[in-house]
């Protein structure tokens, strides 16, 4: 969406800030962890919805925080090469987007405590914890970003809690499943923002955000990179070797030939052509994460 073709305030301004091409990084977990359930036999709509929604908005509430905190931080400049950002581009006044911020948050906690009733007060206590981090990713004394977290930060929560949260307040437990399945989620989830900070290396390192592109360099992030992607990759054919699932597992293989593509792109780009790398980065996610809880499901036995 064109920061030109957006009235200032408008809709439209806050549809760009909530940034929707994002939003499959909190479908896919949701999608693995209900997938991990239903192997289990405690498939349950109403928690697997609550969690998808829960999921969205600390997804949305988190690219509020990370619009206005990189802004202020002197992050986001008329030199970004990435999406347009909301405050950056004068489409929305930081203390509206942080009052946006708040609201997305409280709906969080209200869709928390729906899931606390059913799966018990540690859902809660997830959902505080995934909140702050969301604010610390950018905000606060010690922003994660900024000192080489992001990546910790998105693999723990975009991977582990996520896939295993769901599971959990279907199944009232974390099955062996999810612990596993979470790696390839994670895995690719911080592919994406390793994309993100090789392409904002220099304008990053300006700013002092020492991300771990920065801090590893162009080549190590690379390699960063490559190793994700195998990660995930080797996840598939060791749940089938179980023979637990059966072969339907190894579905996300089929998408390895976007994944090599990828691997050999990565190196070959700089600058603003990384911007569609990086949503390629997010398609294979979705692809991938889809056909992992496509073969999950599939594969599961009475």
């Amino acid at each position: 969406m064109s920061a030109a073709a957006v009235a200032p305030g408008s809709l439209r301004a806050w549809l760009l800030a909530a940034r929707p091409a994002t939003l499959t990084a909190a479908l896919v977990p949701v999608a693995v962890g209900t997938a991990c359930a239903y192997a289990e036999g405690g498939f349950r709509s109403g928690p697997a919805l609550a969690a998808l929604a829960g999921a969205l908005l600390l997804q949305i509430g988190a690219n509020f925080a990370n619009d206005v905190f990189d802004y202020e931080k002197g992050a986001d400049t008329a030199q970004r090469l990435g999406p347009t950002r909301a405050v950056q581009a004068g489409l929305l006044q930081a203390r509206s987007l942080r009052i946006g911020m708040l609201v997305v948050f409280v709906l969080a906690l209200a869709v928390g405590a729906y899931l606390a009733a059913v799966a018990g007060a540690v859902i809660i206590a997830l959902g505080l914890a995934a909140i702050a981090s969301a604010i610390a990713y950018t905000g606060g004394p010690y922003p994660l970003g900024y000192h080489g977290l992001g990546d910790l930060f998105v693999m723990v929560f975009f991977g582990f809690v996520a896939v295993c949260g769901t599971a959990f307040v279907q199944l009232g437990r974390v099955p062996s499943i999810a612990w596993w399945a979470a790696v390839p989620v994670g895995a690719l989830a911080t592919a994406i923002l390793v994309v993100n900070n090789v392409r904002d290396r220099d304008t990053d390192a300006r700013a002092g955000k020492r991300t771990l592109a920065v801090r590893l360099g162009r080549r190590g992030a690379i390699a960063e990179y490559v190793l994700l992607l195998a990660a995930a990759y080797l996840v598939p054919p060791l749940l089938a070797a179980s023979d637990r699932l059966g072969h339907w597992v190894l579905l996300p293989e089929a998408t390895l030939p976007l994944g090599l593509r990828l691997a050999v792109r990565l190196p070959r780009e700089q600058g603003a052509a990384l911007n569609a790398t990086l949503v390629q980065t997010a398609k294979l996610l979705l692809f991938f994460g889809l056909a992992l809880a496509a073969g999950i499901a599939l594969g599961a036995r009475p």
